[in-house]
Parts: C-alpha cells; structure tokens; sequence
C-alpha cells in the first residue's frame, strides 16, 4: 500500500526529463527528517509499520515514520484498509500467502485485518525487521537476490515500486516474476499514473477505478492497477483503451 519503497517519492524520475532533480542539502534532510519524525509521534493515522492501537471502539494503525530519503510515503488509512481488505479476501479464496514487495502500509493494515493472513514483506527499509519471519530485506537493484523458498511461492502479490521511473517498474516486474505462482495469480499495483503503459506492457496489468492517496500531499497521480477484473470491488476495471 513499497521499497527504498516503500513508498514513495520525493523526487521521481519521469522519463524524458532532461533536469536533475532539486536535491537539498544533508542539513536540510536531517532537519525536515527531525520535523517528520516530531509530527508522527502520537499519531495514529500514518500506515507504514506498527502496532494496533485501540481508540474507543475503533482500532488504528500505529505507524513507524516515514523517511524520505527512502522515498517513504504511506498510504492514507482509507487506501491501506480498501486495499488489504481485497488481498484478504483472495488470500482466503486461494489459500495462497501474500507477498507485500515494498508496501509496508499494506502489511500493517492487513495484519490488522486478519492476522492469520500469512504475508511475506519484501522491504529495504530494516526498521521493519521487527516482523521477524514475515520480513525479507530486498533491494529492488538486484530483484531476484531473494531467498529461494519465496520463488513462485505466492498466488497473490501486492506491490509498490519506489519511484517512478522505466528502470525501477521493470526490476520490481523481474521480481513479481520471480514471486508469483505459475499458472493464475492476482497480481496488484500501486504506482503512478505515469506509468500506465508500461505496467500493461510488461504485467498485463490495468487500471482500477479505486485511486489510492498518501498521507501526505503528493503532486503526482498514483493510481492501482490489477491484471484481474475486480468487478464491483475496487471501482471496477478500465479495460485497455
């Protein structure tokens, strides 16, 4: 809901961009990162990683702080819950795990959801070995670095590339390849409008009507893409044009 990723993107490259990016100095990170970290505490709403915490009748997620340095951007709490809901429910149609690649809000809301849901989170961000077992270090670099137990281990895979660049979707594709199940598998994207063609192109995979949004105000338009039709789940499908 991915990861350097997990999550998403201060600065990210858009093909056929001739500029480098703004990038701001080592003191303005550390400050913005110390400011960051000063909002989260106490808060409840952000979804990276965490415990549940129970506020009167309603249960929210407590969520590690996003870094941006990382490209860390979670999911807001309606997007985490609308979509580990669905992979709840193809988990229990399949009987298969779930594999999270770069998506820690996702992990996070689904375990709260269900935590007898087995899911695998694939994340380079190692604050999240607090998992234990359901933690796997991954580089999206090197996409199929990965232990040999998690090959076409998992009939539903859920993932959240960390920037949005041609490079990045097509490594987190070579390591949806090596995740998924031959045969049928539900696949599940979460990344930028920009990359569109590029996500049919190389996973067959199309756009929900569902538009999922971060916590914070990101100026790019992020859409989830699936290669199954949701139906009357997830705003339905938009077929290729």
């Amino acid at each position: 809901m991915a990861s350097n990723e997990v999550d998403h993107r201060p600065n990210p490259t858009v093909e056929g961009e001739d500029d480098d990016p703004p990038m701001l100095s080592s003191q303005a990170l550390e400050a913005l990162q110390e400011f960051l970290n000063e909002q989260n505490q106490g808060s409840v709403h952000r979804d990276g990683g965490g415990s549940v915490e129970e506020d009167g009748s309603d249960e929210r997620v407590s969520l590690i702080a996003e870094d941006w340095r990382l490209s860390q951007f979670w999911y807001d709490r309606e997007t985490a819950e609308t979509v580990a809901t669905e992979v709840r429910d193809l988990c229990v149609a399949t009987s298969s795990p779930v594999a999270c690649v770069a998506c820690p809000t996702l992990y996070a809301y689904l375990k709260k959801i269900d935590p007898n849901v087995p899911a695998q989170l694939l994340e380079y961000d190692k604050r999240f070995e607090q998992y234990g077992s359901d933690f796997t270090f991954y580089d999206y670099n090197h996409p199929e670095e990965l232990p040999p137990a998690l090959r076409h281990a998992y009939q539903v895979v859920v993932a959240d590339p960390p920037y949005l660049s041609k490079e990045c979707l097509e490594r987190v594709a070579q390591t949806i390849a090596f995740l998924r199940r031959p045969g049928d598998s539900y696949l599940l994207l979460l990344t930028g409008e920009v990359q569109k063609q590029l996500a049919a192109e190389l996973l067959n995979l199309y756009p929900c009507g569902f538009r999922p949004r971060h916590s914070s105000k990101l100026g790019n338009e992020f859409r989830l893409f699936s290669n199954y039709d949701p139906q009357d789940r997830l705003g339905g499908w938009e077929q290729a044009e």
